[in-house]
């Protein structure tokens, strides 16, 4: 099934090209008009530049006015075998149509909206048949019943017709051409944005990425740079300020040699401050007791850390290089 872009915006066109599997662009006069287009002729050749087949209006009043328009466009520099002009279904539509292809050209007879309509462009030997499928729908009518009708006659009589779905609104339609079994679709670029989302797709997609990081990183390269590090000589007060100039819940304490002593926390802090008043705030740190502090060293992977964290049930490790302490490795820090 072909998959075209349905739109006049020339930054989803480039991001919609971008994906390097789309067959063409539609456009229409209203959706340029919608962008403040004022120069037709010029946003044609551009387009034509884009994209690998372009799908433009072609209108007029007879069938000879459709033709005579088609060839002007053509004559702005458009390629033959890449343009397709769409013309609305009328008697003249598809007298024009057949004008059209009698000279090797590519015609969309689109704004189809009976099964009647789309036979008559279908025998002018019309490329492709354009139903619009939302807009059926917005009047209460069974429109994916006429899209298979269509589909069904070009299939049983043999015609040389593709059949475009159109005028989507949503995933939902997509599924419905491809369950159809249509020719071609015509796609706004925000469902065709949707088209790979799912929410369990992300989910694995995130546990791989996380999972992938584990045996991948070393803790060296997913610390945050955040190191408070005082010696035992400072006082509580200084490493309460520096604490905070850190945002960071825990300083490490070392003794003169840079060997850690052991971790401070704000959790430290609460519990002793109701007990040891406005002395409590003198001491050094060095006149605390610390017990042997959570570490790992810096050039270990993430699974490591990963087990003492789940092994501990701590939120921050010490992060060692041949001992001397380098930073601090919080739990959030394994999804990077």
């Amino acid at each position: 099934m072909e998959l075209y872009l349905d739109s006049a915006n020339l930054k989803e066109i480039e991001e919609g090209f971008k994906l390097g599997f789309l067959n063409g662009l539609t456009t229409t006069p209203t959706f340029m008009q919608r962008e403040g287009i004022t120069d037709i002729d010029k946003m044609i050749v551009k387009l034509s530049k884009m994209v690998p087949v372009l799908q433009i209006e072609a209108l007029g009043n007879t069938a000879e006015e459709v033709l005579k328009e088609a060839e002007r466009q053509l004559k702005l520099g458009l390629n033959p075998k890449t343009t397709v002009f769409k013309i609305p279904v009328s008697l003249e539509g598809v007298r024009a149509c057949k004008m059209l292809r009698n000279k090797g050209y590519l015609v969309n007879v689109h704004l189809v909206y009976t099964l009647q309509q789309a036979y008559m462009a279908m025998q002018a030997g019309a490329t492709y048949v354009c139903p619009l499928v939302g807009r059926l729908q917005d009047q209460g009518h069974d429109a994916l019943a006429l899209v298979e009708q269509c589909v069904d006659a070009v299939d049983y009589y043999g015609y040389d017709t593709k059949i475009m779905f159109s005028s989507v609104r949503t995933t939902e339609h997509v599924r419905n051409a491809i369950n159809i079994g249509v020719h071609t679709i015509t796609v706004p670029l925000k469902i065709l944005k949707s088209l790979t989302d799912n929410n369990f797709t992300t989910l694995g997609t995130d546990q791989f990425i996380a999972d992938t990081r584990l045996m991948t990183v070393r803790i060296k390269e997913a610390i945050n740079g955040i190191n408070p590090i005082v010696k035992a000589d400072m006082k509580l007060t200084d490493a309460i300020i520096k604490m905070t100039e850190y945002g960071f819940g825990c300083v490490t304490v070392v003794n003169k040699d840079g060997s850690v002593k052991g971790i401070f926390t704000d959790g430290d802090l609460r519990r002793a401050l109701p007990k040891g008043g406005k002395d409590f705030l003198n001491k050094k740190m060095g006149d605390f007791t610390y017990g042997v502090p959570i570490s790992i060293e810096s050039d270990l992977l993430l699974n490591e850390a990963a087990a003492i964290f789940k092994k501990t049930n701590v939120d921050t490790i010490l992060v060692t290089s041949k001992g001397k302490p380098v930073g601090m490795l919080d739990i959030q820090d394994l999804k990077g």
